[in-house]
């Protein structure tokens, strides 16, 4: 499948680029996606949660009330989780939620989101820009021009370019990463994908 090159006004340059099929034209597999959108929340968890259970809580271990006869259920510290102010019953505690995914598993995600990225049209190729200041108003014209300054697009470059990220982080619905960063989670996240012709070349590789 080719794909035009387009540039920063957002018009044909002439050229086109051969989309790989072996990247690109693959059969999307939901379960493999589900998979390793699953792997990267979980590993991006903190898991510093922490409650203090009844052995840590500050108080005193005298036995509040005698054991018969006052009408209500036996108690023996202040300690309780029945009480308030008392220790919490099995709550959480610190813990690592990193799992592991083979790598044949991740990369046929990977490759599953890109083709569907091309199947629903939602793939655009630029040529390499640059900002001599980062501005702005100057990376939302490029928007506009492209005709995407409404969606939630992810501009994929070749590497880390600091003027065109300065230009870039005040808005929300936008974020631009290097190819090396390149995620499934991230591709889904959002409904445009702009690619720079550099970066399809270090995608390839």
């Amino acid at each position: 499948m080719k794909l035009p090159v387009l540039n920063i006004k957002g018009k044909e340059t002439g050229r086109e680029v051969t989309l790989d099929k072996n990247i690109f034209g693959v059969k999307p597999n939901d379960h493999v996606v589900y998979l390793a959108v699953k792997q990267f929340r979980s590993n991006n968890r903190q898991g510093t949660s922490k409650t203090k259970e009844r052995g840590e809580i500050v108080g005193s271990t005298r036995k509040i009330k005698k054991q018969k006869g006052t009408g209500t259920a036996r108690a023996g510290s202040i300690k309780n989780p029945l009480f308030r102010g008392g220790g919490r019953v099995f709550g959480p505690r610190p813990r690592s939620y990193n799992s592991k995914l083979n790598r044949k598993v991740r990369t046929l995600a990977c490759l599953s989101v890109l083709s569907d990225k091309v199947l629903s049209k939602n793939l655009l190729i630029i040529e390499d820009f640059d900002f001599k200041v980062p501005k702005t108003k100057e990376y939302v014209q490029i928007l506009k021009n492209l005709g995407v300054e409404k969606e939630k697009t992810m501009v994929v470059l070749s590497e880390k370019n600091d003027s065109i990220l300065l230009a870039s982080r005040n808005l929300s619905k936008n974020k631009v990463i290097s190819s090396n960063e390149i995620n499934v989670y991230n591709i889904l996240d959002t409904s445009k994908l702009i690619i720079t012709e550099s970066a399809l070349k270090n995608i390839k590789k």
